[in-house]
C-alpha cells in the first residue's frame, strides 16, 4: 500500500527535492607511505647531522650543498608521503569533495551537476598510475591513489575522469548515483538499468 504524500510538499514538486539525503563520508589509508616518511626523516636528520658535526676542512661549498640537498630531499619526501598517506571523500547533495593527507591539501571539489557517470573500480593499482599521490595519465585521466584496492571512477561532462581510492567504494558509488539526475549514463553498471 502506498503511503500518502506529506501535506507540506506541493503535489507538483519532485520528491527528491524534499528528501533529506545523508552526507556520505569515507576514507582510505596507505601503510607503505609511512616507510617512505621514515626515509624522509632520515634525510632530514642526516642534513642536520652534517651541518652540526662536520669538519669544515673540505670547504664550505660542498658542505652547504650536502646539507641543503639532504634537508630538501627529506622535506620533499615527507610532504609527498604525508600529503598522500590517506584520502578523505565527502559526498553531499551538491558535490563530491576529495581531501588528501593530514592538512586536507590538495583538495578537489566536483559539483555533482558535472558528473555524467560514476563506476565502481574493484582494483585500483598505484603501479598503473605511476605511483601514489595525485596522478594524471593522458589515456586514463586523473587519480588520487593512496593504496591498492577498490575505488570509484567519476566521468565528467567535460570528458575528463577522476579515479579515487576509497574504502567501501560501492556505497560511495550508490551515494553519488542517488544524487545524479536519473539518466541512462548515471546508472551504468547498475543491475536493472540500461
Amino acid at each position: 500500500m502506498r503511503e500518502p504524500e506529506p501535506a507540506s510538499r506541493p503535489a507538483d514538486d519532485p520528491p527528491h527535492l524534499h528528501a533529506a539525503v545523508e552526507t556520505w563520508t569515507g576514507r582510505a589509508s596507505g601503510r607503505l607511505q609511512w616507510l617512505l616518511a621514515v626515509v624522509g626523516i632520515a634525510c632530514l636528520a642526516l642534513g642536520v647531522e652534517l651541518a652540526v658535526d662536520s669538519s669544515w676542512a673540505s670547504g664550505i661549498t660542498p658542505l652547504v650543498m650536502a646539507v641543503v640537498g639532504c634537508i630538501a630531499a627529506g622535506l620533499l619526501i615527507l610532504y609527498g608521503t604525508l600529503a598522500f598517506v590517506h584520502v578523505a571523500v565527502r559526498v553531499d547533495d551538491d558535490a563530491l569533495e576529495v581531501r588528501c593527507g593530514h592538512l586536507g591539501f590538495p583538495r578537489r571539489r566536483i559539483l555533482l551537476g558535472t558528473v555524467t557517470a560514476v563506476d565502481y573500480a574493484p582494483s585500483v593499482c598505484p603501479r598503473h598510475w605511476g605511483g601514489w599521490g595525485y596522478r594524471w595519465r593522458p589515456e586514463r585521466g586523473m587519480a588520487v591513489v593512496v593504496r591498492r584496492g577498490e575505488g570509484l571512477v567519476l566521468r565528467l561532462a567535460d570528458g575528463h575522469s577522476l579515479t579515487v581510492t576509497v574504502d567501501d567504494a560501492r556505497s560511495a558509488v550508490r551515494a553519488i548515483r542517488s544524487r545524479l539526475p536519473e539518466t541512462g549514463s548515471s546508472h551504468q553498471g547498475m543491475p536493472g538499468h540500461s
